[in-house]
């Protein structure tokens, strides 16, 4: 059970002061060997902290291994919209989630429990984040674009991605909790990993929930093209295979509404993830079956131009 974490970073994080200083104090309350890098970030509507908290795993590259690296993204717009919305708003769950397992693997290496591989987790802290609309209601903005977040958190040392966001204000996918996406890589949306819908039937006690995607939202944004939300924003910039991590609800909800967390559903998530890097470590858990992206690619050639934003 993550729910201690939650509630203990929710506090963290409700507030028109929280900042990347405030999380990387608690985390290291948790554990004070904690590796967590915390910085601003400025974009063209404002400041962000970036929160990077890397738990090296038992045999992972940390420490000279070889067992993979998972990462964990918490995509968000930001933990709040004042002056216009005043508290924590939905669009902060993804935030809320991610730092969630970062909380829990470093309280379970104080008690003796490590993961093979190494765990990267990152996301970033805006409590004063601007409102953008969009049907069928408002999104959250972000003070910094998209590209400069991929930048910070995508890098050669992950080798797959679990992408956590807030994924409520749309009418496909229409249940509360959480939904996984195809797995997405190098331009392609490929087969939902049946070994992930078996950790998340494991982890819930229910049948899994799959959301679906179009080729749009594997796109990058700035394209002035659809995008049902940023959440598989991160496979536009690595070749790693990128899995979203929806947080739903069975209405559409505003990312920009508040008293819209609901604390079990983060903790499913979280725990989700937990369990998902644990088995990946392992090499008991794939995301993709490589032989077949091999075929594809020598079928069909590189599909690597979705990455970008195409012509003009």
């Amino acid at each position: 059970m993550l729910i201690k974490q939650v509630i203990e970073l929710f506090d963290v994080l409700d507030s028109s002061t929280a900042s990347g200083e405030a999380v990387e104090k608690y985390l290291k309350s948790v554990n004070p060997d904690a590796n967590v890098e915390v910085f601003p970030i400025v974009g063209p509507k404002g400041s962000t902290d970036m929160v990077k908290v890397r738990i090296p795993g038992s045999h992972g590259k940390a420490k000279g291994g070889d067992a993979p690296t998972t990462g964990i993204l918490g995509r968000l717009g930001g933990l709040g919209a004042r002056p216009e919305m005043i508290g924590f708003v939905s669009d902060g769950d993804g935030a809320l989630a991610a730092l969630t397992v970062a909380a829990k693997l470093l309280d379970m290496q104080m008690k003796g429990d490590f993961l093979d591989g190494d765990v990267f987790v990152s996301t970033q802290i805006c409590p004063h984040a601007p409102t953008q609309p969009h049907k069928p209601v408002p999104f959250m903005g972000s003070p910094v674009e998209m590209s400069q977040v991929n930048k910070e958190e995508v890098s050669p040392e992950l080798d797959a991605i679990l992408v956590v966001d807030t994924t409520k204000g749309n009418r496909i996918i229409n249940t509360r909790g959480f939904a996984i996406s195809n797995t997405v890589k190098q331009g392609w949306i490929l087969p939902v990993s049946e070994d992930l819908l078996d950790v998340m039937s494991r982890t819930t006690g229910r049948l899994p929930y799959v959301f679906p995607l179009s080729m749009q939202d594997i796109t990058p944004y700035g394209n002035d093209l659809y995008h049902m939300n940023s959440i598989l924003q991160p496979c536009t910039a690595t070749d790693a295979p990128c899995v979203g991590v929806a947080i739903t609800t069975e209405t559409a909800v505003p990312g920009c509404a508040t008293g819209a967390t609901h604390f079990a559903d983060v903790e499913e998530a979280a725990r989700f993830m937990l369990e998902a890097a644990k088995y990946y470590g392992r090499r008991e858990v794939s995301f993709y079956d490589p032989a077949e992206f091999e075929k594809l690619q020598k079928r069909y050639g590189s599909m690597a131009k979705l990455q970008t934003k195409g012509n003009e």
